[in-house]
């Protein structure tokens, strides 16, 4: 059995993290085990999407049709949804992450984004930071692969447009921000 971990890169914009997603998909790394969100408050991606939005507020388990491309990555990646997430908004999304957002996972029903963000391996403290990133307009590249991989795969990700998370979080905190909370005001690109 693999021990698989899991790595995550935050992007200021869909580019950068699609050539993310595409420079780990050409090393080797499983298409199925790469996810791609970003917030879609302004419909800038409601073009390439062949489905209706899925409000994860009332029904998680509804599911998220799946559409077409963004700029290429419905072919990458694996499903593209488009679905409403507590606290964030409407979402574009990807991958196995589209698939714990919207099926009838414990963890995504309990937890909205952190909790599908728990289920896939990343600390609680985590999952937190990267949801307010989310909220406040980062894009997440998620990728789960073989524990051995996990510095390789943290060096494909580090490239322009790669946000430091942690220096995010601290100018946060300095405004008083303690953890993400799904019942806060969704803000559109205020980083």
């Amino acid at each position: 059995m693999r021990i698989m971990k899991t790595v995550v890169g935050t992007y200021d914009n869909i580019q950068s993290a699609y050539a993310a997603a595409n420079d780990l998909v050409s090393a080797g790394y499983n298409r199925n085990d790469i996810s791609v969100v970003a917030t879609n408050a302004n419909n800038v991606y409601s073009p390439y999407i062949d489905t209706k939005v899925v409000d994860t507020s009332d029904d998680v388990g509804a599911g998220a049709g799946i559409g077409a491309a963004i700029g290429g990555i419905g072919g990458l990646l694996v499903g593209l949804g488009a679905l409403a997430i507590p606290g964030i908004g409407p979402v574009v999304a990807a991958g196995p992450l589209l698939a714990a957002l919207t099926g009838a996972g414990v963890g995504a029903v309990a937890g909205g984004i952190v909790g599908a963000l728990v289920d896939l391996g990343i600390p609680d403290e985590e999952a937190n930071i990267y949801s307010e990133g989310l909220r406040r307009g980062n894009i997440l590249v998620i990728a789960q692969v073989p524990d051995a991989s996990a510095n390789a795969v943290t060096r494909i990700l580090d490239r322009p447009g790669l946000v430091d998370i942690r220096k995010q979080a601290d100018t946060w905190r300095s405004s008083g921000w303690k953890t993400f909370d799904p019942n806060q005001e969704v803000v559109v690109n205020g980083r």
